[in-house]
């Protein structure tokens, strides 16, 4: 597999250098490193070159790395199940760029797309309905970026008195912050349904 990875590591690399910057083979699968602005003119590539034929878009996420200055990765998952191979693709970005969308290339891009501008905030050039897919309109700031607090900005609840649902500040007494990191487990002081039989035997 991994001699066949390779050979698929050179043949897409001397086809498109415009679009390679560099590859590897990892956790046996074959990563690709990409320019932004040729995302799309690859997908197309892969999905219709004949040694390819990446029909398949599996997912597509984003990783963040504060500390760097091209501070995402977005990160294509792609399977061939004509010759039964998979490909990363990996696209790094400023926290400013924009990535080109491949729903032209692959439709199903359109909610993978959203997720990542919702939890990221990266955005997608070209996309045809680019809005928030697992927060809500009035969500303040993108959840899975590192900086993100976890406890977050607001919170949500129903009050009685206004019939409505209300937004308010997050407010934590100091208790909720402190943390033993002890197991649930670790001292407990009773039997749970079960565990007598232990001593029955």
């Amino acid at each position: 597999m991994s001699e066949a990875l390779q050979e698929l590591g050179h043949q897409i690399e001397a086809k498109r250098p415009d679009c390679v910057l560099s590859w590897d083979i990892a956790q046996g699968e074959l990563n690709v490193d990409v320019k932004a602005s040729n995302i799309a003119g690859l997908m197309e590539f892969l999905r219709t070159d004949r040694a390819c034929k990446f029909s398949t878009l599996v997912d597509i996420t984003a990783v963040d790395y504060p500390e760097r200055t091209k501070r995402f990765d977005v990160v294509y998952h792609l399977l061939s199940m004509y010759q039964n191979q998979r490909i990363r693709l990996r696209v790094a970005v400023r926290e400013e760029d924009m990535v080109p969308s491949i729903v032209d290339v692959h439709p199903c891009a359109n909610w993978f797309e959203r997720e990542v501008f919702d939890m990221f905030g990266i955005l997608f050039t070209g996309h045809p309905d680019l809005r928030r897919l697992l927060t809500d309109y009035g969500f303040r700031g993108h959840p899975l970026r590192k900086d993100f607090p976890t406890t977050g900005y607001t919170e949500v609840r129903y009050d009685e008195a206004q019939k409505r649902v209300v937004y308010e500040p997050v407010k934590l007494v100091q208790e909720y912050r402190q943390f033993d990191f002890m197991s649930p487990w670790e001292g407990a002081d009773y039997i749970l349904p079960g565990d007598e039989k232990e001593g029955a035997q």
